[in-house]
């Protein structure tokens, strides 16, 4: 067996005469990110799927309970497609348990999808800005980060967007998180568009008060805001 391991490992490849040949370029990590079904989502949420894109893009704290580890699991998952951008499945965290180890281990990230079975997470509001109760199709945004959070035109768009794509019976999974992604995609280059190469920085920024002399609408700007200072585009 560890033969095998290290022989995928190293080589990509591992050959044997009971189970044949395993070759890891065949197996297409993207068809993994796409195991859950995100119209599935959608259907259960609608419109409120925006307030999970939302947290992602701004890389906060979403948990997620149900008392089946299934349905934990297979919603968990799927949820960083709404980000498919980032390529980024290191934010999920399936499966946890309420005990100090692993509770300490979850803290210690910036942004994170968490899975419990465990009910009792619902009044530990310190590991949470948004809250799924899978069980009973709700979601909650603490207080905390309301204001982060504000919901406006731009959301309503992006919402109707997703709704939309998901809705259509002659789109797959795949095609629906392609057409977020192009909306992400046209979001963030608004952002770059605003932002700008100041000195000893290579990378470029964004002026709050540039921000502002554009007059978005309220929300929008306080989304824009939140965004550079998610995507590490931020300068005070």
């Amino acid at each position: 067996m560890m033969e095998s391991y290290i022989a995928v490992l190293t080589k990509g490849i591992c050959q044997s005469e009971e189970n044949g040949s395993f070759l890891s370029k065949d197996f297409d990590a993207r068809k993994a990110y796409l195991a859950g079904s995100i119209k599935d989502i959608v259907s259960q949420f609608g419109m409120e799927t925006v307030i999970l894109y939302t947290a992602l893009m701004l890389k906060k704290r979403i948990v997620v309970y149900h008392p089946r580890i299934e349905a934990v699991q297979e919603f968990t998952r799927t949820l960083p497609a709404l980000v498919w951008h980032r390529q980024d499945w290191s934010i999920l965290h399936s499966y946890v348990h309420l005990n100090e180890e692993e509770l300490e281990a979850l803290k210690a990230c910036t942004g994170y999808i968490a899975g419990f079975t465990d009910s009792e997470v619902n009044s530990r509001p310190d590991l949470y800005d948004v809250y799924v109760n899978l069980a009973e199709s709700e979601i909650t945004i603490s207080p905390v980060v309301k204001e982060a959070m504000t919901m406006g035109k731009l959301h309503k768009e992006i919402g109707q967007l997703i709704v939309q794509s998901a809705e259509d019976p002659d789109k797959s999974d795949s095609q629906v998180i392609k057409d977020i992604s192009l909306k992400t995609k046209e979001i963030l280059a608004t952002l770059a568009s605003l932002a700008e190469v100041s000195d000893g920085n290579e990378k470029p920024t964004l002026n709050s008060e540039a921000l502002k002399q554009k007059r978005f609408p309220p929300a929008t700007e306080n989304f824009l805001f939140h965004l550079a200072a998610a995507e590490q585009m931020l300068r005070i």
